[in-house]
């Protein structure tokens, strides 16, 4: 369980949001102002993945407005990863996308972070990473099971809410919502207004 502790590290050979290769990219410097999702998929070429990573690249301006950097990674290898952005989507590609792609040949990055299947692929694993390199959300999904962008969205808006205000988010909390003070005076003030609503 990684959630509370320090991201795993790694420097790894990545293709670049400008189709570059570079063989020394690194997580942390390549951290957003204010953090980074760092999101685990299966393969190259398949079938849920794309979905995924043309959803994150579609609102990928959304996590820059926030100060997020995007970052993918699996155990495929830079030139699998090239060969994919520059197929286009009709023909099962994923286009040239807006954040870089790590090759995680080794599996060293997936083992480290504990979403390796059968030391095979990696799961659907998602970390939202502050800008300190603490992982503060996590969540592992199956291989079928795609990711919902909205809710990776949802957990910086809260992460950087409770960073400003020290308030806490409830259940359902969306930007713009009332927090919530960590005391029983306040939980019992925030039901109280608020019970219909969860």
């Amino acid at each position: 369980m990684l959630v509370t502790k320090q991201a795993p590290e790694f420097t790894a050979t990545a293709v670049l949001a400008n189709g570059s290769i570079v063989e020394d990219f690194k997580l942390s410097d390549n951290m957003g102002d204010k953090g980074t999702v760092l999101f685990f998929y299966p393969l190259d070429f398949t079938f849920v993945c794309p979905s995924e990573i043309i959803a994150f690249s579609k609102r990928n301006e959304e996590f820059k407005e926030r100060g997020i950097n995007v970052i993918g990674i699996s155990v495929d290898s830079q030139f699998s990863h090239f060969a994919w952005r520059e197929t286009p989507i009709e023909k099962g590609g994923i286009g040239r996308i807006s954040f870089p792609l790590v090759a995680d040949l080794s599996k060293n990055i997936a083992r480290d972070y504990d979403v390796l299947l059968n030391e095979s692929v990696a799961l659907r694993g998602s970390f939202l990473i502050d800008s300190s390199g603490i992982i503060r959300h996590a969540v592992i999904n199956d291989l079928p099971l795609g990711r919902n962008i909205d809710e990776m969205i949802r957990m910086i808006d809260t992460m950087q809410f409770t960073d400003e205000f020290g308030e806490v988010c409830p259940a359902g909390w969306v930007k713009g919502d009332d927090g919530m003070k960590a005391t029983t005076e306040g939980v019992a003030e925030y039901l109280s207004e608020h019970e219909k609503d969860l």
